[in-house]
């Protein structure tokens, strides 16, 4: 197949289009940072983000590449079908319980990122080892959304996937750079119109192709291949429900989500916000769905693309692009890649500034440099966003599955994170042993459960663990049940821990966290320093020839020391 020269023409075009509202977008932040924090800037917009602003944002950034890809992919497998499509349900139902139940307590404390409560409650060393899981998942999903468009642009365009990849990389890091959130916000206004529009051109004209045959008919009915409508086969029931609850619940804890919510102007606004934006993703998933029960449709000889079938070739993950190519005409086609690029771009965004927010904020700011300036946060967020995009980039040229991809970047947010942040924001009594208890019994279980698309064999075998071709597959819901299991962890050992210093069966001087926040064992620091001279924030040994009351295996855990308000934990 020749270069397609049109195609690539008007995708330059709309890549320098996004790239100028971007700049425009940077521009605009600029004038209104000469009275606010630059840092708050960059990361929340200064928390003056209009709702229209906000719900274009919140729905395009949940509707990427792989979402409109993936939703296609599963409709389309003959071993899964539409009732295997859970992610627009999923998300919808996620936004959805997010915003009654998480939102307001998030936005009402004018936190910046998902992982302030975190800290807030249980420390910042603990607060830094719970950022190694939503920051794996921001790279991972940065990768999927990447791979899914270069693997379009190679159907499409016949060019390199990696010459896609690598543009769109450097396209979308670019901009988020110069902006922060309010280049990310206006380019995703544009971003979600464009996916919108091309879509809905789309899809009428596959639809009505001579080799289709009537989606009504082969819903129901096997024509070219089983109906596209799928079944869940009561074996099966386990994980479908496993891999549901981890869609709903899973996809709160990220801050590609509290990102939008937390640059609303006031909690109801954050609020409404969140349900608005679940609608429509629910929405912008029906026009994938159509695509994939063409595809199931089709009599793929009596196209160009010829037998065998993409599900015989190992293709079935750019079905989406292979029907826009075979199905439409080539101006159409054009418009469905433009769709996809946009698609991919709008979450891609989201998930660079989300990972480079945490890292600046939580991290950088709060361990590394606490006397850190704005300025310098606000660089170390940007040079964080240049290693994560160049790694997320690196690792989308390894992809074979973008559904599988896109599925597995979360559980590890799933089982560890979601617990903890319920933990953090709905149950006072739980502290710093809870959460490390949590963490370490989260992921061992969830490592020894293996995993089939890694080739990792499970060390435990759950009920109803099955051997399928060559590999074990856990049938249970495993995922939910892990979190369940370090949701009562954290509760347990917090409880357990409380217990056991309050009623002194284990020395109080033992309580480097301070879960009881007593002064009578830790003297507050305020006080501390009329007594011995010290300075808050600076190594606490005492000096020569003062003394302390602070016992010295306490001073031994840490160097800094800093209390919280909710005399759960220190900050160290």
């Amino acid at each position: 197949m020749a270069l397609n020269i049109p195609g690539l023409v008007s995708l330059s075009v709309f890549f320098t289009f996004t790239l100028a509202a971007g700049i425009w977008a940077s521009w605009k932040s600029r004038k209104k940072q000469q009275n606010q924090n630059p840092t708050e800037m960059a990361i929340v917009g200064g928390r003056n983000i209009n709702v229209c602003i906000g719900l274009f944002t919140a729905t395009a950034t949940w509707v990427g590449g792989a979402y409109i890809n993936g939703t296609a992919e599963i409709v389309y497998l003959p071993s899964k079908g539409l009732l295997w499509v859970q992610a627009p349900v999923g998300f919808a139902l996620s936004l959805l319980i997010g915003g009654f139940f998480f939102v307001n307590p998030m936005r009402s404390k004018n936190y910046m990122t998902v992982m302030d409560p975190l800290q807030e409650a249980y420390g910042n060393m603990m607060g830094s080892l719970l950022f190694i899981p939503p920051l794996l998942g921001e790279v991972f999903w940065f990768a999927a959304i990447l791979a899914s468009l270069g693997a379009t642009m190679r159907v499409i365009l016949d060019i390199g996937g990696s010459l896609a990849i690598t543009l769109s990389a450097c396209t979308v890091i670019l901009y988020t750079l110069l902006g922060g959130l309010y280049s990310v916000a206006y380019t995703d206004v544009i971003q979600l119109v464009f996916v919108t529009l091309s879509l809905l051109v789309c899809t009428p004209f596959a639809l009505i192709n001579s080799a289709t045959e009537s989606i009504y008919y082969t819903a129901t009915h096997k024509h070219y291949q089983d109906p596209w409508i799928g079944k869940i086969e009561k074996q099966y029931l386990g994980r479908w429900l496993d891999d549901f609850f981890y869609l709903v619940l899973g996809s709160i804890p990220w801050q590609t989500f509290f990102q939008r919510v937390l640059s609303s102007a006031s909690p109801s606004q954050a609020r409404f916000i969140s349900y608005l934006s679940g609608v429509g993703c629910f929405l912008m998933a029906i026009p994938s769905v159509f695509i994939g029960a063409v595809a199931a449709s089709t009599d793929w000889n009596q196209t160009s693309y010829g037998l065998p079938s993409p599900l015989e070739r190992g293709e079935s993950a750019m079905i989406l692009p292979f029907v826009l190519h075979y199905l439409c005409p080539a101006y159409i086609s054009i418009a469905g890649l433009g769709a996809i690029a946009a698609a991919a771009m709008s979450s891609a965004d989201s998930a660079l500034l989300s990972a480079g927010s945490m890292f600046a904020h939580n991290i950088y700011r709060k361990n590394l440099r606490k006397k850190a300036t704005d300025r310098e946060v606000l660089w170390a967020m940007r040079t964080s966003m240049l290693v994560f995009g160049a790694g997320a980039a690196s690792l989308a040229f390894y992809s074979n599955s973008v559904y599988d991809l896109w599925f597995l970047s979360g559980e590890l947010v799933y089982a560890l994170l979601f617990p903890q942040l319920c933990c953090a924001l709905f149950a006072p009594s739980s502290n710093t042993y809870g959460s490390a208890a949590g963490f370490l019994v989260g992921l061992l279980l969830r490592l020894l459960a293996g995993e089939p698309a890694l080739k990792i064999p499970p060390i435990i075998c759950y009920p109803v663990c099955s051997l399928l071709d060559g590999s074990y597959v856990q049938l249970f819901p495993y995922k939910t049940f892990t979190m369940l299991f370090t949701l009562g962890t954290i509760i347990a050992v917090s409880y357990l821990a409380t217990v056991l210093f309050q009623r002194n069966l284990l020395p109080r001087r033992w309580d480097v966290c301070n879960v009881l926040g007593e002064t009578s064992t830790h003297t507050p620091l305020h006080q501390m320093d009329k007594q011995t001279g010290l300075q808050t924030g600076v190594p606490c040994f005492p000096p020569e020839g003062k003394a302390t009351n602070r016992a010295p295996t306490f001073m031994m855990f840490s160097s800094h020391v800093v209390f919280s308000p909710q005399k759960r934990q220190i900050n160290v």
